[in-house]
């Protein structure tokens, strides 16, 4: 577990990288909330490592992270979408070709703002990306394409959600089901918007978290093997 460094859209950008005990796994990238790259998003990684996989969190924040609501927002809305292709194309480059890589396609998987980006970043990957894992995914800026996806989506939301309402979970499944892709979504009853986020006491729940982790890991398996 250790941060790294790599190009991607001519310049640099930082990221934490998490290997498993074998030294290799399939690659799955993993997308920040509106928080930045905070240490949720490195354990995120770390428990991803445990499970097999080898995970990589780049800084689409280039390095400016918050935990004050405002900011966060005021930093989610600043991202420029085309730089965040191109970014998010770099950072799964890099990840397939890292010598811990051990899968020829990569997963995007990401909360929030990194659930919508885990979505944007799979439908821009020409083929790259061979499973997708959105927890509750947000950004009115940034619309997936989901005619270019090319690998099946696993959606995970809250019902007690005031940002990804049952009506968006509803018209996101009608966009994928209009444009023949195959995807898997599961809302959880009784839970808030980051339910998953176990630093949030507010509104972590475990029970919700733990039946979530167990269906991404058999998902990303199942997909990446």
């Amino acid at each position: 577990m250790t941060m790294v460094n790599f190009a991607t859209n001519g310049h640099q950008t930082d990221g934490y990288l998490a290997v498993p005990a074998s030294g290799s796994g399939p690659g799955v990238l993993v997308l920040q909330e509106w928080w930045g790259l905070v240490d949720h998003i490195k354990a995120v990684c770390d428990r991803l490592a445990e499970a097999g996989f080898t995970a990589l969190a780049p800084d689409m924040y280039h390095g400016d992270c918050t935990t004050d609501p405002d900011e966060a927002g005021r930093l989610m809305m600043a991202l420029d979408v085309p730089k965040v292709a191109a970014d998010l194309r770099g950072a799964i480059e890099y990840l397939r070709g890292h010598e811990a890589c051990g899968s020829a396609r990569v997963a995007t998987l990401g909360f929030c703002l990194g659930g919508q980006l885990a979505l944007y970043g799979a439908c821009e990957s020409e083929g790259a990306v061979g499973a997708c894992v959105d927890f509750y995914g947000v950004h009115p800026n940034i619309q997936p394409d989901v005619s270019q996806l090319d690998c099946p989506v696993l959606g995970l939301f809250a019902e007690k959600d005031g940002f990804v309402t049952a009506e968006v979970v509803a018209g996101l499944s009608e966009r994928l089901v209009a444009a023949g892709k195959s995807h898997d979504f599961k809302t959880y009853a009784g839970v808030d918007h980051a339910f998953f986020n176990d630093s949030r006491p507010d509104v972590y729940d475990a029970e919700a978290a733990a039946d979530a982790w167990s269906r991404t890991v058999a998902f990303l398996n199942a997909n990446l093997s």
